[in-house]
Formats: C-alpha cells, structure tokens, sequence
C-alpha cells in the first residue's frame, strides 16, 4: 500500500540511484553505510547538516557493554529491563546485551580510541541503572565526538560512498506494490544537486535521531525535529512506545527563559561520586532509591522535579565540588568547559541543573533486523522503536543499540542483496502524485509547539495538561488547512517542512500520552501516579489514519 500523505513541495528537479540510500550519519547510519559498502553495495549518506552534526557526537557518557571482568550480557539485560519498567522487548534487549561486547571491538577496529589505563585495559566506569562499571569512554566526557570522528575518517577513506550533506529528507517513494523505491529530498545550497530531488534505491534506512526539538529544552541539536518518525507514519509505517520520552536530570539551567539545546552535564558525572543537592545542600536522593543518584533516570527526574515544586524553584544543584580541579580537567573537560563558558565553575560552587527532553525512547517501530512495517524501509538509532529501552533507557545503551541493529541491518540487507531479493523499483508516479498534500504551518508555529509541548507533555502530565496541548496543536493544523483554503498557504521551504513534521510527532506523541492512564518510566501521569500493569504492561502502536491524525492503538496482551 502506498504512502496517502506527503509534505506539500516541489516536484523534483533531479535523481540520483543508489542501492541502498541512509538517512543520517550518527553512529547507526554511518555504521549500516560502512557495512551494506563490505557487502559490496552502493551506498549514499543523506544528511540534514554535514556529515558529523548528528546527535551522536552530543554523546558525553560512553558506550554500555558487558566487557569487564565479572560483567556477563545477563547482568546487563536485567539492569536493562528493570530500567524499562516492565515494557522491554526481552529478545530484543538479549540481543543488543549479547551482540554489544563484539559490536564495540569492532568499532575500535574501525579506529575509535576509548580511553585507557596505564596497563592499557580499556577503562570502564558506571552510570545510573548499572550495578557494574560497564561504559566505555573516550576523551573522559567525548565519547560520541571520537566514535563519530572514528566513523566519519573510515566514510571519506571510501570515495565510491556517496554523500549528500545539507539535506531534508521529505518523504518516501514506493512501487506499486508498496515497497520501498527510494526518497524526496531537499539539498539547501548550490551545486549539482540542489533542491528538491529523487533518490531512487532498493532499501532506505532511517538513522534520523530524536525528536527532542519538540520540547523548548532539550540536549538534542537543532536538527532533531522528528523528520524520520514524521516521514515513516506518513508512509503508512506503525510507530510504537511515543509517550516515553526520557528527561535528562542534569542538564545545565542557564535561566528560565533559555530555549533550544542546552548543555548536558553527564551522568557519568554522578557515577563518579557528584551528589544532586537543593539549595540548602541537602541530598535529597538519599532513601529515595537502593542507588540514590545513581537510580535510573525517570526516577531522578522526578525527584528533582518533586524537589523543585516542593521548594518553589525552577532548578537543583549537582555538587562535585570534591572532585578536586584535577579530577574535573581530566576526567570531565568537556562539561568543566561549557559550565565556565556560561560563568559556572564546578570545581569551586555547584552547578545548577533541571531535567530537559534527551532521548525519545519509542519511534517507528522495528523488528531485531531493523525492519519496519513497510517493506523495504529500515530504521535504526533514536529514529527507531526496537523494544530495547521500554519506558526508559537505560544509561549509554543508545549509542550500543545504534551500533548492534545497524550492523543487524546491514548483514540482512547484504543477506537479501545475495539471495536476489533487492530488485530495483518503479517508483509508483501515480500513486506519489495522487497522495495528499500536508498543509504547511507557518516557521513560527515551531516556538508555539516547544511551548505546548513543554507545558503540557514534559516532566509531568495530565489528563487536563495534555488536553490543552492537543488542543493548541489541533490549532495550528487548522491554521494551516486554513491559510491553504485561503491560497494563503505557507511557501514550502525547511523552516515549514520542520515545522510539519514537528506538529505530526507531537500530536502523535500526545495522543499516546493521553491514552495510557498510568505511570511507568519515562510517562509520568499526575492523575494516575501508578504503574498499572494489569491495563497497561503492553505498546501503544501509532498509526496515521486516512484524514492524517496520529491514531494510538493498545497493542494486545
């Protein structure tokens, strides 16, 4: 069945053909790249900024893998599955536990450089959720820049691995039998490819990252504005888990106006010994949790945001005073340095902090091969749903999880490439032009959405807080259809088609955030404080419906 909606744009002015086209270059999209050209196919990179801005160089912590001496992947699946509060997919955490170790050997084959003692054993250290010292890490607080520095070397080292930088994706393109057949882009610049363009291919993988732009604050980059969880549902693809949206706890409060990316402070941080105090110095995690600060983090952002009501102020503190200055230079460069750019020195006073959107735990919904529900369209990384985090993730398992599916994807793809199943397509031009048009918000109508979504689907949720989001977000939709009855419409360009798939996800991820009636990892309801397993230890599956709303079905238990 082929896709019944589209963004509104131009009709392409060019194409390119590929095997297999992906969609991002964190450390999913530049791994599946680099494994599918082993194979010996043709592969592009289409990516929205250039080849190392996605959010995996964001990455501060590390990598979670069962490499140290004692550690097993069994003792990693159950720190993993307690942290997802009853909704992980067993297998599918088993499967990233298990394959993990090996995945991250190779990366280190690749050229990534984690750091080492003076033995020369890889050094290993623990962040919350985790009964071992299992997260690997590199330039103490890098880690993401070295492996997409790792990464982004061995791409350009193959010069028949296309790339396209600077591009939107806008939506996919499929045959008559409604299989992949490629996808729209828009290239912004000049060259000899620019604007709106086709590219056709086999198999497209999504490796787009988060959706934390839908929030007013957020860890992510400005480029995290849901495209490829927008772009999948209108493809008529199943998206699963949306309500869950992991809180980061420390994230530096630089005052209560700020909007936009702000400054993660890791939570290796607290898994060296910081301590999250009030203003009065009191650790106030302490006989909260068996693990205190070190407690998973839906359970850490709800304390500090308890702690905020409580005392009537918009942040906390992290005090890591007693690290000394030596241990925050070395061990924490990286978060030492933005803190002292915005005024803050930790070495000497506590750092303030308020929780702020991170990682989307649910997406467009996967098997362990990394296959959507449209055949021919993968997807892998934050983008994706794979059953690994449940409610929540845990601590440094999304840049492992990036790394086993896309190398899963890969193997499946070249496995399928072998056997004769990767024909090239027809796209289906009737089909594509028959689709109907999304109606285009205005740019401004992103602040609007931030604001909606902050206020009524952030830390904490209720019936009547979510009401008065979808409402504001039905409101923008109908401005849109609206402005296009009137011929007034929004002129199609990368501020609207962001500001599109922004309203979709967060509609989506509303409706599903009002339908679960309880509170589990990530979901925290107001009105229903407690996690009801006997309704609600299953999946919401989202799905777009023929007149374009997001519609969330229980899946059955």
């Amino acid at each position: 069945m082929s896709a019944t909606h589209r963004l509104t744009a131009p009709a392409p002015g060019w194409t390119a053909t590929t095997d297999v086209v992906v969609v991002g270059s964190g450390i999913a999209g530049l791994t599946v790249a680099l494994n599918v050209r082993k194979a010996g196919l043709r592969a592009m990179v289409v990516t929205k900024a250039v080849l190392d801005e996605g959010s995996t160089r964001w990455a501060q912590g590390g990598i979670a893998a069962a490499l140290g001496e004692g550690d097993t992947p069994e003792q990693h699946l159950d720190d993993t599955l307690v942290a997802g509060a009853g909704v992980c997919d067993e297998e599918a955490v088993r499967t990233l536990v298990t394959e993990g170790p090996d995945a991250v050997r190779r990366l280190i084959a690749v050229g990534a450089a984690f750091d080492r003692g003076e033995d020369g054993e890889i050094l290993l250290t623990r962040e919350g959720g985790h009964h071992r010292h299992r997260i690997v890490h590199a330039g103490g607080d890098a880690t993401g820049a070295e492996v997409s520095r790792a990464l982004v070397a061995a791409v350009r080292s193959d010069p028949d691995l296309e790339l396209i930088e600077h591009a939107l994706v806008l939506d996919l393109l499929t045959d008559a039998e409604g299989h992949t057949a490629g996808l729209t882009l828009h290239v912004m610049g000049e060259g000899q490819r620019d604007g709106v363009g086709a590219v056709r291919a086999r198999a497209v993988v999504l490796a787009t990252g988060g959706l934390g732009q839908v929030f007013s604050a957020t860890t992510n980059p400005a480029v995290s504005t849901g495209d490829g969880v927008a772009l999948a549902l209108r493809a008529g693809a199943a998206a699963a888990d949306l309500e869950f949206v992991q809180f980061h706890p420390t994230v530096l409060w630089l005052g209560p106006d700020a909007a936009g990316q702000q400054p993660l402070v890791s939570e290796a941080v607290r898994g060296e010994g910081a301590h999250l105090v009030d203003a009065d110095g009191v650790r106030f995690m302490v006989g909260q949790h068996e693990l205190a600060e070190l407690a998973p983090r839906d359970i850490v952002a709800k304390a500090i945001t308890r702690r905020m009501q409580e005392r009537g102020s918009d942040h906390m503190f992290l005090d890591g005073r007693h690290f000394g200055a030596e241990m925050w230079e070395n061990r924490f460069p990286t978060i030492l340095a933005s803190c002292r750019s915005h005024g803050i020195d930790p070495v000497t006073e506590p750092i303030p902090i308020a929780p702020a959107s991170h990682h989307a735990a649910g997406g467009v919904r996967t098997d362990r091969h990394g296959r959507t529900s449209v055949p021919g369209l993968y997807a892998c990384g934050e983008v994706a749903c794979t059953g690994v985090h449940g409610a929540n993730r845990l601590a440094s398992n999304s840049l492992l999880e990036g790394l086993v599916f896309a190398e899963r994807i890969a193997a499946d793809l070249a496995e399928r490439h072998a056997a004769g199943e990767l024909p090239e397509r027809t796209v289906d031009v009737a089909a594509a032009r028959a689709a109907r048009p999304v109606p285009l918000p205005a740019s401004e109508a992103r602040a609007e959405i931030q604001r909606l979504m902050s206020r009524g689907a952030g830390v904490l949720r209720s019936a009547a807080s979510l009401a008065d989001a979808a409402a504001g977000l039905a409101l923008l939709a109908e401005q849109a259809r609206c402005h296009v009855a009137e011929e007034k419409p929004a002129d199609p360009r990368v501020e609207t088609w962001e500001a599109a798939n922004l309203l979709l996800v967060a509609t989506a991820l509303v409706a599903a955030a009002a339908q679960r009636e309880e509170t589990r990892g990530g979901h925290w309801r107001e009105d229903f404080p407690e996690r009801d397993d006997a309704h609600w230890r299953r999946h919401l599956i989202t799905t777009l419906a023929a007149s374009g709303d997001p519609v969330s079905t229980p899946e059955e238990q």
